[in-house]
């Protein structure tokens, strides 16, 4: 195993520890100009953009499926999901592996950014001032020093009435 996937799996370990004294860790990841973050306990691991299969008669945010270490997983573009504009791949753009009940699921985002911890008293809820497409899916904004993170529910995000995910 590499020395990345070491280290994120004492991350993760160290996250079960920390739980109980009010920090969490968080991977951070940019979709244009705006940082996000989930949880690190969702992120399974980070991969380098690959061959996709397309798959026909899905969603347009659906890109295919990948095969990662002889498992078939969806792959999401986490950009269309959002009602985003498409962009190009750049040398930046990722696929983060997440667990969302017990289902694997890859999302593509433009680039992942870092690790942090932090604690849960510098999450402020979403104003209710924001409203529309997208408000479902904030569990709230993280109050870093000069910039804000949108902490984002990945389950909310990737659990569908419409079943899209893990049916292929």
């Amino acid at each position: 195993m590499s020395t990345a996937v070491h280290e994120q799996e004492a991350l993760i370990q160290e996250h079960a520890h920390r739980e109980a004294s009010g920090t969490m860790q968080l991977v951070s990841f940019r979709l244009g100009q705006e940082e996000y973050g989930v949880e690190i306990t969702k992120v399974q691991e980070i991969i380098l953009m690959g061959e996709i299969t397309k798959v026909p008669q899905t969603p347009e945010y659906i890109k295919g499926l990948i095969n990662l270490r002889s498992s078939v997983i969806p792959i999401v573009d986490l950009r269309l999901r959002f009602g985003l504009p498409p962009q190009e791949t750049t040398d930046e753009t990722r696929i983060m592996v997440v667990n969302v009940r017990s289902k694997t699921i890859g999302i593509i985002v433009d680039a992942v950014s870092e690790v942090l911890r932090i604690n849960k008293d510098q999450i402020a809820p979403p104003p209710p001032t924001v409203a529309g497409l997208g408000r479902e899916y904030l569990t709230g904004l993280v109050k870093l020093d000069k910039r804000l993170l949108i902490l984002l529910d990945i389950e909310r995000i990737l659990d569908e009435q419409d079943g899209s995910y893990g049916e292929f």
